[in-house]
């Protein structure tokens, strides 16, 4: 499931790129600049919008770090920008000041890649800020890039149709004539794929053209046995040219964005099919997965960014065991509990779960006392993350035979309401959701119109409901 939480419309033009760091989202336009927001609550940050640029901003990326954050231009300039304070670090100038399309920070953001119209690939070096390589691509405008997960190699994507493959000494490797009417995005998961009868490694990459087509790779990269790239299939589902694709951080998901002004969201093992937004008015141009949270931001010539929540049990490991193999909580292995807390951004408690031997009948019994006296566990917050995510759990448990009605959803976070509360537009909300939204601004989450007040009436009627029917779940 995937549920429209916010829509950000500040952009005056386009949006032609968006892109997270792990505690923001920047997104940026033709119409010159690049806006960036917090993802604690969507609220543009202070320093926000970075105005520089003199043409449209194309492309825009953090750095691994997120403390830097770069952006790209007609105006045949990369620039880069501190993400903590918005400060404008420098200014580089692409070869014969050609547009620039495309910019990507290498894994370890030693290098910066920009790449531009005339076809022209540079590779910049972030200590020197210095061109460290440069390359050219025959035939097109460069337009698409990416990065292999250990910097050994990128690909680029040219507007003629080829991918291209370059080692870090800015080597041409290998290329490919992928998509007849030009390429236009391209990824590199992030998650490796064994081949256990060979025992090599290779790297799952997406492209997409104006074929309307999305094709999956494997990519061998290896000293002696070079650069080797095998066609896998093909996703269908546009019916028209494909803008944008991107792999989820676990690389069991694949989002791509269209002309067609469809976002469809696709299962990387399977290629089925998950989800189809359409709630885009015109041409989808970006889309990206965040890196540690459950959202996915798309960006339209209709000058909006929608940001999704999704619901990750279909494809995560914790809810495979629960969901695929039908296996209860109550008789997970230690090694599912163990999934779980991966899934859950717990990974940190792997090891102290199993010296403890919790399996699934361990975790629902969990409470604050065990946390604290049993695994020790000291600090509060810790514990409370824990709790937090197994109370999320039995909840699941508890709505797994029949959906939540909506109306006992919040709004804001879209799960089950614990304090609701009415706010001045009509509409009923989780109290501390709501508080952190109007403590940052004065408008509707439902209608984006002003509040006439920031006043809170306890919805107990609705309070009483969700008890009620929490009661009748529990029998």
């Amino acid at each position: 499931m995937a549920t429209l939480i916010h829509t950000l419309a500040d952009h005056s033009d386009d949006v032609n790129c968006c892109a997270f760091s792990s505690s923001c989202l920047a997104t940026c336009s033709l119409d010159k600049t690049i806006r960036v927001y917090s993802l604690n609550n969507f609220t543009e940050l202070p320093y926000s919008p970075l105005k520089g640029h003199t043409y449209a901003v194309h492309c825009c990326c953090f750095s691994a770090s997120g403390r830097v954050l770069a952006s790209c231009s007609t105006d045949g300039t990369t620039a880069l920008w501190d993400a903590r304070d918005g400060r404008r670090l420098a200014v580089l100038e692409q070869p014969r000041a050609s547009p620039v399309r495309v910019c990507r920070f290498s894994p370890e953001a030693t290098y910066l890649l920009s790449g531009a119209a005339d076809g022209s690939v540079v590779l910049w070096n972030m200590q020197s800020l210095k061109p460290y390589r440069s390359g050219n691509v025959k035939g097109g405008s460069l337009v698409a890039c990416a990065f292999s997960p250990n910097g050994n190699f990128f690909v680029t994507g040219s507007s003629s149709g080829d991918l291209t493959i370059w080692d870090d000494k800015m080597r041409c490797l290998y290329n490919e004539k992928a998509h007849d009417l030009g390429v236009t995005c391209c990824d590199i998961s992030s998650h490796p794929v064994s081949d256990s009868e060979n025992g090599f490694k290779y790297f799952r990459m997406a492209s997409c053209g104006q074929d309307n087509r999305i094709k999956l790779w494997l990519i061998l990269f290896s000293d002696f046995l070079g650069v080797e790239l095998k066609y896998k299939c093909t996703l269908d589902g546009h019916c028209a040219p494909v803008l944008a694709c991107a792999f989820s951080c676990d690389g069991q998901m694949i989002v791509s964005g269209s002309v067609d002004k469809c976002v469809i969201i696709y299962e990387t093992s399977t290629g089925n099919t998950l989800h189809t937004l359409s709630q885009h008015t015109r041409y989808v141009t970006t889309c990206a997965f965040a890196p540690h949270c459950p959202l996915l931001a798309t960006g339209s010539m209709d000058k909006t960014v929608h940001i999704w929540q999704l619901d990750l049990r279909q494809p995560c490991a914790g809810d495979t065991v629960e969901n695929e193999s039908k296996v209860a909580v109550e008789d997970w292995s230690e090694d599912d509990v163990s999934a779980w807390l991966c899934v859950q951004d717990l990974a940190d408690f792997v090891g102290l779960f199993k010296m403890n031997n919790i399996d699934g009948k361990e975790l629902l019994n969990l409470t604050k006392e065990s946390l604290a006296n049993e695994l020790k566990i000291e600090s509060l917050g810790q514990r409370s993350k824990v709790l937090q995510k197994i109370e999320e759990l039995r909840m699941t448990m508890i709505s797994v035979s029949a959906p939540v009605p909506d109306e006992f959803l919040c709004p804001i976070t879209r799960e089950l309401m614990n304090d609701p509360v009415i706010a001045t537009d009509g509409y009923s909300y989780e109290r501390e959701a709501m508080e952190n939204w109007i403590s940052n601004r004065r408008s509707s989450p439902m209608t984006n119109l002003p509040l006439h007040s920031l006043m809170l009436t306890p919805n107990r009627t609705l309070k009483m409901a969700i008890s009620r029917w929490l009661e009748t779940r529990q029998k």
